[in-house]
């Protein structure tokens, strides 16, 4: 398919088909308006390109779902946030549940029927993925999880959840042992705990699990695949799930052009070349995807470039809007706020040159 006549056919349903969102602001109305753009894109087959077909796609490559991504983002109808678990939980669905079960699911998440969330970080083990100790004993058929995840984006709108636990003998630290499930989140003892970050939202969550049953057909990939899991999926969380992300910074950067009175070249040419190199290497992610290449350590190189264009961008903001972070309540001051954390969500900064340095560059742990 040419891509850009798909863009072009694109843009054109989105001039004909109004979905302006509504008054309300607030996160849950993100969630609410989110659902409801997907749930229209899903019914005029927008939101099925660069899906297989084998979940309800119509297949085409993964260019496709940035295109529409980026087309609805840009226009501003749907916060890049929610929109990103899409490209983080697809896959990974795709590549490790049972045939039936990711055919059954994934078209509810593509249709904004259902949201999902990621249950990876845990209190101490954040970044050092390996140390997590949320538990699954086997029962019967069945295994029974404990344990509390944190950092959970969006779990209280959730249906389900991704979860890690760990599953081998003695439960000790390592890559070992680690298992995945994909876990109804109303099951019994599951409590959702909603945390109010500095920029105000409530996005993300702590997660307890009390004797927690969850079928064994829930398993994805067998015991002890969840590290590998992990590994698969955390590239798309560096990468893919950033191409809306990329098109909404470009939005705010002509917002910032068009609200600043005497705009300063220099501090606005640093900005745009940051977004510019982001949004070069995100292309070359896409086409190396397109090529049937798998991600790995080379997207923390997105990760990166992501975060420092991002704080770049709101530095801009900073000192060519005096006193709009400070002194009013500006949808400035809670993206400023946030930007802050983005050289932490998804994997710290320095976690992310570590793995350039030594799986890249091979220079060692030194």
């Amino acid at each position: 398919m040419n891509v850009e006549r798909f863009r072009a056919s694109l843009r054109a349903w989105l001039d004909d088909n109004d979905l302006t969102p509504g008054p309300d602001h607030s996160l849950q109305g993100h969630m609410r308006q989110f659902a409801r753009v997907s749930r229209a894109l899903y019914d005029a087959d927008w939101m099925r390109y660069g899906w297989p077909a084998e979940v309800g796609g119509l297949g085409g490559p993964a260019v496709l779902r940035a295109i529409v991504g980026e087309e609805v983002v840009g226009r501003r109808l749907a916060e890049p946030g929610p929109y990103s678990m899409l490209e983080v939980l697809a896959p990974t669905m795709i590549d490790y549940a049972p045939a039936e079960l990711a055919a059954d699911m994934v078209p509810r998440l593509l249709s904004g029927e259902e949201h999902w969330c990621q249950g990876f970080s845990e209190p101490g083990s954040g970044s050092d993925l390996a140390s997590l100790t949320t538990r699954a004993e086997p029962r019967g058929q069945d295994w029974i999880v404990n344990g509390q995840k944190v950092w959970t984006s969006f779990a209280q709108f959730s249906t389900r959840c991704i979860l890690l636990t760990r599953t081998g003998p003695g439960h000790g630290p390592g890559h070992e042992g680690i298992t995945a499930f994909f876990v109804d989140l109303d099951t019994p003892g599951i409590t959702v705990r909603p945390l109010r970050t500095m920029h105000g939202v409530d996005e993300f969550c702590e997660v307890y699990y009390d004797d927690v049953v969850i079928p064994g057909g829930r398993m994805l990939g067998r015991p002890g695949d969840g590290w590998r899991l992990a590994m698969d999926l955390l590239p798309y969380e560096r990468s893919a799930c950033f191409w809306q992300r990329i098109a909404y910074l470009y939005s705010r950067f002509d917002a910032l052009i068009g609200e600043a009175v005497d705009p300063d070249e220099s501090c606005l040419g640093e900005a745009y070349l940051a977004l510019h190199t982001l949004r070069c290497r995100s292309r070359d992610t896409q086409h190396r995807l397109a090529d049937g290449a798998r991600l790995g350590a080379d997207t923390s190189i997105d990760k990166v470039l992501l975060a420092t264009a991002e704080q770049r961008l709101y530095d801009a903001v900073r000192e060519l809007l005096p006193g709009s972070l400070e002194l009013r309540d500006t949808p400035w001051r809670s993206e400023y706020l946030y930007s802050r954390a983005a050289t932490i969500y998804g994997g710290t900064a320095e976690i992310q040159r570590n793995i350039i340095a030594r799986r890249l560059l091979d220079l060692g742990k030194e």
